[in-house]
């Protein structure tokens, strides 16, 4: 029997789709990119809350990012992107550094130190609007498990690990989890590791023990700046929407969400996001789409194919008979 086609794509409660009845508001997060600092109060209190094992100093070389990504022991991961000036606005870092760069005109080549300025009163480009930017910013991201409406990682567990709770979110048993692999290469968005030490796959809960609680999830009470926000989904969609059009009134015009639309390729993502340049800078899939959407066609295709082969087969041996 073929899964039901709506299960696989397309806008749906993915609770009640679970069969939950009586189920309560879809629960997420919405993380402003626009107000982060990259303090990472968000990394440190998933940790302690879930107990997180420690990841390591390992000192990557690439600015104050020392997690990098998200791992089995880095369910929140706060990326930090040097621009020089926005990208995609034809000026070649050369130009704003004064240093040759290499072939593919994105890196100084022996460029050395780089003063970057004193700090300033107000934002970069707010002066002189973002087309004539030429000065250095960083764009920072708490990134998270996306909690995807149609989760790919849910259907491919043989074990049911995975599954989806009352809140829509996706949450890992780790104690029935045989460590498959099956979900890591099933994540659209590389979200999902295992951990050496024990085989097993590991991502954020959203703090499901929390939500059941009535509380909100350890990250985002911790941040300082509200950048990370959770609530019913669809009021934290109505109020992305709503900074989105404030940003733009404020001169500037690259602020987009990311993962918010239930029309896109997983039926909208249960943490979405405010992006200040394309998804591709900050590591993410322009358009994600859930690994598991063409399933009825494959099994259909590969039931012709066995059809096409048992016919051919008892052609071969009645021909041969004769």
């Amino acid at each position: 029997m073929l899964p039901d086609p709506n299960s696989l794509y397309g806008p749906l409660d993915p609770a009640p789709e679970a069969g939950y009845e009586n189920a309560p508001p879809r629960m997420g997060f919405f993380t402003d990119t626009s107000v982060c600092i990259g303090c990472k109060a968000c990394e440190v209190a998933c940790k302690e809350w879930n107990g997180v094992p420690e990841s390591g100093l390992d000192l990557l070389g690439m600015s104050y990012d020392n997690t990098g990504a998200l791992t089995a022991n880095s369910w929140r991961h706060v990326a930090f992107i040097e621009q020089p000036r926005p990208a995609g606005h034809g000026v070649a870092l050369a130009d704003v550094l004064g240093a040759p760069v290499d072939a593919d005109r994105t890196r100084p080549v022996d460029a050395g130190p780089q003063f970057l300025g004193m700090p300033g009163a107000q934002p970069p480009g707010r002066g002189t609007g973002v087309e004539e930017r030429t000065d250095f910013r960083w764009l920072m991201m708490s990134d998270v498990c996306k909690h995807c409406t149609h989760a790919a990682c849910l259907d491919v567990c043989p074990t049911g690990s995975l599954f989806r709770t009352e809140f829509g979110t996706v949450v890992v048993q780790e104690d029935i989890c045989n460590g498959c692999g099956y979900c890591i290469s099933a994540c659209p968005y590389g979200v999902i590791d295992q951990r050496k030490d024990d085989g097993r796959a590991w991502k954020c809960t959203l703090c499901y023990d929390r939500l059941g609680a009535g509380m909100t999830p350890a990250c985002a009470q911790a941040c300082p700046t509200e950048s990370i926000q959770y609530g019913p989904l669809d009021e934290l969609r109505e109020r992305a929407a709503a900074r989105v059009t404030t940003l733009h009134d404020r001169g500037v015009p690259e602020a987009r969400l990311y993962g918010h639309d239930p029309d896109d390729g997983v039926g909208g993502d249960g943490a979405f996001f405010l992006l200040l340049d394309e998804p591709e800078v900050y590591g993410l899939p322009p358009d994600p789409v859930v690994t598991t959407r063409d399933l009825p066609k494959m099994w259909k295709r590969a039931g012709l194919a066995a059809l096409a082969m048992a016919a051919a087969t008892v052609a071969a041996f009645v021909g041969g008979s004769s």
